[in-house]
């Protein structure tokens, strides 16, 4: 079941992000960033301020009553900006995430959107043409990565954005 995040599912959203990005349980699936940063990729602090910003909708999959999905969208006026997208890493591959990408476009159309814009580290090949087969495009625009003083960078080159998009 797909719905919206509240502030009642902090503790478990930030869990299940951080598992999903990085950390050793990451590694049990194929999205993790964990060979390029180390660090907490979200804590609860930043995800209440997401979910209090009126321009932001984070969508849960919940199946058992247990959050095993998310994804973020944010209202940028012409576009829907997605980010966030986590499965659950024992999950992942089992067609989790293309239920999310509907239902980010399904959002965008319901808010008059025509595009759905992401951001995605330049070095993760394979997450790129994940996206790539399920109609999003490199748009050839990238965007310096964010100095996070809490990320440790792992890889030796400096760490750039690939802005990938989809016209709905």
């Amino acid at each position: 079941m797909i719905s919206k995040a509240t502030l009642i599912h902090v503790t478990e959203i930030t869990n299940l992000v951080n598992s999903a990005y990085r950390g050793e349980t990451s590694k049990k699936g194929w999205t993790t960033e964990a060979n390029i940063l180390e660090g907490t990729r979200i804590t609860e602090t930043e995800l209440i301020e997401i979910l209090l910003d009126t321009n932001n909708t984070l969508l849960i999959y919940q199946e058992n009553n247990k959050i095993i999905g998310t994804v973020l969208l944010t209202n940028k006026k012409t576009k829907l900006y997605l980010g966030m997208l986590t499965i659950s890493p024992e999950l992942q591959n089992s067609g989790l995430g293309k239920k999310l990408l509907q239902a980010a476009e399904d959002f965008a159309h319901s808010v008059h959107l025509p595009k759905i814009v992401m951001t995605v580290i330049t070095i993760r090949e394979e997450l790129i043409a994940w996206y790539k087969r399920n109609g999003y495009l490199d748009t050839g625009e990238r965007e310096p990565f964010p100095a996070n003083f809490d990320d440790v960078v792992l890889h030796s080159e400096p760490l750039t954005f690939m802005v990938l998009e989809k016209l709905l």
